[in-house]
This record gives structure tokens, C-alpha cells and sequence, in this order.
């Protein structure tokens, strides 16, 4: 098939600042691709590239030059080569999930009964980073809001203020009433993560996500194997295009945090799911602060895999000029609505 394509620059804004420990957020660039069938001009698909800054590996200087010199070389060869765009995998995302828009009907990428409407996926309750007042008005809106599983951003605070959160949490919850995961975004010093793991294990945490800066593979090696929290990679997958198997081998985590625009678009984050599964490790899905396009193309390629943990789907509420794409937040679960 014969293609062509355009690019759309816009310019999101978050409803409050997302804080994380990298960086904090009160804009988010995105790019729309059109892609568009020159046979049937009136077959076309979108999709969204969105590099994170300070985060993704294609977040460079020259990352529009390059976006359009990678778009000119597949109009030219009406060919995509998703191994060869592993290096800048949030361009590699957003041509997938374009082509395959294009080929769907409906916008149905990948057919399921999420993707017709009839069922919704289970998600977890993100809690930003934030004062201790605001991460406890959070807290206590998404438990009244029914959600059974909370992933809360930790290593902002001081270390005593985010125990007193979590002390709060267990006083009138169990685990069996809520289930508690943490991130710290590689917040914590190698030298006493170990202490602060078994000091936050009295509070039934199920994981706890990239506990220290990635590129410490000893480190990190030693603490998935000396944890009483199982370990949960995210940022450590990020560089990692060749050799991944190599990585799950040397550090043995428990589980990988997956997302497409980060780690790979759905071509490299197969292969991720390949090799955990291979080496028995489990895994979901989290959206990195697309807007509903890239949102929705994450949700329904998720929901074909038959998932059963809560995935991180629900950040497409944070814009105050997001795209309208059906999704909704009911009960704990992002429904497509047709």
C-alpha cells in the first residue's frame, strides 16, 4: 500500500502540575500523524508520537528533523521497518498504531469486547507526586471512587510524611480491600534502599516500581533478590534495545512496567512480554501521558491480550484540551464508548 502522510504539532496542558522526580510537567508536546492511503484517498489512520522529555531515548535535539526524514523514507518505500525505529520509540508507536488505524474499521485496531464497547479494563489509581495534603485528598477521592488498586509516586516527600500516608491507608484498609503499589522513580539511594524496602514492606505493598536509578545493575540485581516488596522495572527497560534478555537474566525483577511510547512502541513491548513470560515474569501496561489517541490505541491493543492485573490506563484525564475519543473511567475501569 501506497501512503502518504502529515504531521499536526500540539501543544497539551495539564489541568495541574504533574510532578514526578524526573521533571515536572505543565505542557506536553505531541505529534499527529495522518497517514493516508494514496489507492483509496478516503482510508486514513492516526496515531500519536509523543517522546517524554527528560525521559525517552528520542527525546534529542533534532527530534523533528528526524521525525520527518523517517516519514519521507517510508513514503518513499511504502514500507515500515518497526526493528530499525527501536531508538526512537515513540515515533515507532505512533506509526504503528497510524497503520493500523488505517487499516481498521470502526477505529476498532484490535477487536475485543473492550474495543466494541461491551466490557471495560481494569485500572489502577494513580496518585501524583504532591504535598502530603494534596497526595491524601487524592488518595481518599480514589478509594471513594471504588478503585481496589492504587499506585502511588513516592520519593518526593519526606520519606516519615509518605510512611504517614501509607499508615493511613492500612488503618481503615487491608490488602485484600486495596491493593498498594508504589513508584519511586528511581528516587531512592542505592545504599538505603534496602532499609527503606523492608520498612515500607509492614504496609503490604504489592510492588514497588524502579526503586533506584537505572544503569545499576548490580544494584538493582541485589535488591530484586534481597527485596520482602517484589521489584518492578520501568525506567531501567528504557535504553535497552538489543540485549533485553540479557537484562531480565542479570536482574531478575518480579515485574515490568510496560509502555509503548517508552519502551519499544507494541512492536519492542512484545517482545518484552515474550521474554517475561519466558523467564516467568509477570507484566502490564501503562500509558506515559498521551493524550486519547495514543490512549486509546495503548487500551485496545491491552485488551486483546487478555490481561487480568489493573493496568495504568488512566492518565488520559490529566489535560484541560484533550481529543475526544469515547474513553471513559467508570468503576475503576476505562470503558471505550461507541
Amino acid at each position: 500500500m501506497r501512503i502518504a502522510c502529515s504531521i499536526e504539532k500540539k501543544i497539551l496542558h495539564f489541568k495541574e502540575l504533574a510532578i514526578t522526580s524526573r521533571a515536572s510537567y505543565l505542557e506536553r508536546k505531541v505529534y499527529y500523524i495522518r497517514m493516508q492511503s494514496l489507492e483509496q484517498p478516503e482510508q486514513y489512520g492516526i496515531g500519536e508520537i509523543a517522546p517524554l522529555e527528560k525521559l525517552s531515548i528520542d527525546d534529542i535535539a533534532d527530534f523533528e528533523d528526524t521525525l520527518y526524514s523517517i516519514i519521507n523514507k517510508i513514503q518513499e518505500d511504502s514500507d515500515i521497518n518497526f526493528e530499525q525505529l527501536q531508538a526512537y520509540p515513540s515515533i515507532c508507536f505512533g506509526l504503528e498504531t497510524a497503520l493500523k488505524s488505517l487499516k481498521s474499521k470502526n477505529n476498532i485496531l484490535w477487536d475485543s469486547a473492550f474495543a466494541r464497547g461491551e466490557k471495560g479494563i481494569d485500572i489502577n489509581g494513580l496518585i501524583w507526586m504532591g504535598t502530603y495534603e494534596k497526595m491524601f485528598a487524592r488518595i481518599k477521592e480514589k478509594i471513594e471512587a471504588g478503585y481496589n488498586c492504587i499506585k502511588i509516586k513516592i520519593a518526593s516527600l519526606d520519606f516519615e510524611q509518605e510512611l504517614k500516608l501509607l499508615k493511613h491507608i492500612r488503618k481503615d484498609f487491608s490488602s485484600s480491600d486495596i491493593e498498594l503499589r508504589l513508584d519511586a522513580n528511581g528516587g531512592f539511594k542505592a545504599e538505603d534502599a534496602l532499609e527503606k524496602l523492608k520498612i515500607l514492606s509492614d504496609f503490604d505493598i504489592h510492588s514497588l516500581e524502579q526503586p533506584i536509578k537505572a544503569g545499576q545493575y548490580e544494584q538493582m540485581a541485589f535488591l530484586c533478590e534481597k527485596s520482602p516488596i517484589k521489584i518492578a522495572l520501568d525506567e531501567e527497560l528504557i535504553p535497552i534495545i538489543k540485549d533485553r534478555e540479557k537484562l531480565l537474566e542479570r536482574v531478575k525483577a518480579h515485574y515490568l512496567i510496560l509502555k509503548p511510547s517508552l519502551h519499544g512502541g507494541i512492536y519492542g513491548c512484545s517482545q518484552w512480554i515474550a521474554l517475561a513470560q519466558k523467564h516467568n515474569m509477570d507484566w502490564w501496561l501503562t500509558s506515559s501521558l498521551e493524550s486519547n489517541i495514543g490512549l486509546n490505541a495503548i487500551a485496545q491493543w491491552c485488551a486483546s491480550l487478555n490481561v487480568t492485573l489493573p493496568q495504568g490506563l488512566g492518565t488520559g484525564q490529566l489535560f484541560t484540551d484533550n481529543i475526544d475519543m469515547g474513553l471513559e473511567i467508570k468503576n475503576a475501569q476505562l470503558w471505550r464508548n461507541l
